[in-house]
C-alpha cells in the first residue's frame, strides 16, 4: 500500500485505460490525475508536479516520445512508458530519450503497479540516503555531488535522470567490480530474478551515461563493458572523496 499519497500522472488517449488505472492506483493509496494527449500531459505535469508519470507512446497532438523529450529538458521525474509497438527498437527509443522503464501493451495492471511501486521505493530510498552520502566525488574532470545528485564535467552540469544518477552512483561506489545486467537491474531498478524485464534496459542507460560522461563514447574509459559478464566503472587513481 502507498502511504504518503505519492502523486501519479497517467497519460493515455484511451478513456478505459485512464479510468482503470486511476481507479486501481487510487484504491491502493496513490493520488492520481490523468491526461488524454501530449499537450494536456505537459500542462498537468507543470500544474501537478507528480512523483511519477505513466506515459503512453501513441498520443494525439504530441506523442509520448515528444512529451518525454520536453520533460527531460526540465525534470528528472520518473517516467514509465506504455507502448504497443512490436519492434524492440521502437520500445527502446523511449529509454534512449530518458524514460526510466517501459511496459508493453496489452499489460497486466498488477505488473504496472509493481513497476510503479519499485520506482517510487527507489526514489524514497534515494532521498533518505542523501543525508548520509559521502559528499563530493572527484573523478578527474568529472565531479559527482551525491548530496544534490548532480554531476559536472569540465565545470558544466550534466543533466542526468534519476535512474541514470542511481546507476552511475552504484557503479562508482563499487569501482572495479563487474556486475551483470541482472545484478544491476536488481540493485538499481529493484527487480528480482522472477521479474521478466528486458536486460537491454541496462544497455540503453549505460549508452546514455557514456554519451554524457565520456570524451569518446565509442571508446569509453570510464564505463567499461566486461564481455560476457556485464559492466564496471574504471577506478581513477586520483579519485578522492570530500565531506
Amino acid at each position: 500500500m502507498a502511504t504518503n499519497k505519492e502523486k501519479i500522472l497517467v497519460v493515455d488517449d484511451e478513456p478505459s485505460i485512464r479510468q482503470i488505472l486511476k481507479t486501481r492506483l487510487s484504491m491502493i493509496g496513490y493520488d492520481v490525475i490523468s491526461a488524454s494527449n501530449g499537450e494536456e500531459a505537459l500542462e498537468a505535469f507543470r500544474a501537478y508536479d507528480p512523483d511519477l508519470i505513466v506515459l503512453d507512446v501513441m498520443l494525439p497532438r504530441l506523442d509520448g516520445y515528444e512529451v518525454c523529450q520536453e520533460l527531460r529538458k526540465e525534470s528528472d521525474v520518473p517516467i514509465i512508458m506504455l507502448t504497443a509497438l512490436g519492434d524492440i527498437c521502437d520500445r527502446i527509443t523511449g529509454l534512449e530519450i530518458g524514460a526510466d522503464d517501459y511496459v508493453v501493451k496489452p499489460f497486466s495492471p498488477k505488473e504496472l503497479e509493481s513497476r510503479i511501486a519499485r520506482v517510487l521505493k527507489r526514489l524514497k530510498k534515494t532521498r533518505a540516503s542523501n543525508a548520509s552520502s559521502p559528499g563530493i566525488i572527484h573523478l578527474g574532470k568529472i565531479i559527482i555531488d551525491t548530496n544534490k545528485r548532480q554531476v559536472y564535467k569540465d565545470n558544466e552540469r550534466l543533466r542526468l535522470t534519476g535512474v541514470e544518477f542511481s546507476l552511475l552512483e552504484w557503479l562508482v561506489s563499487h569501482s572495479g567490480e563487474v556486475f551483470s545486467r541482472s545484478e544491476i537491474l536488481q540493485q538499481v531498478w529493484g527487480y528480482t530474478s522472477e521479474d521478466r524485464v528486458d536486460t537491454r534496459v541496462v544497455d540503453v542507460h549505460i549508452y546514455r551515461l557514456r554519451a554524457k560522461l565520456e570524451d569518446d563514447p565509442n571508446n569509453p574509459k570510464l564505463l567499461l563493458t566486461a564481455r560476457g559478464s556485464g559492466y564496471l566503472f574504471q577506478p581513477f587513481m586520483e579519485s578522492r572523496h570530500k565531506q
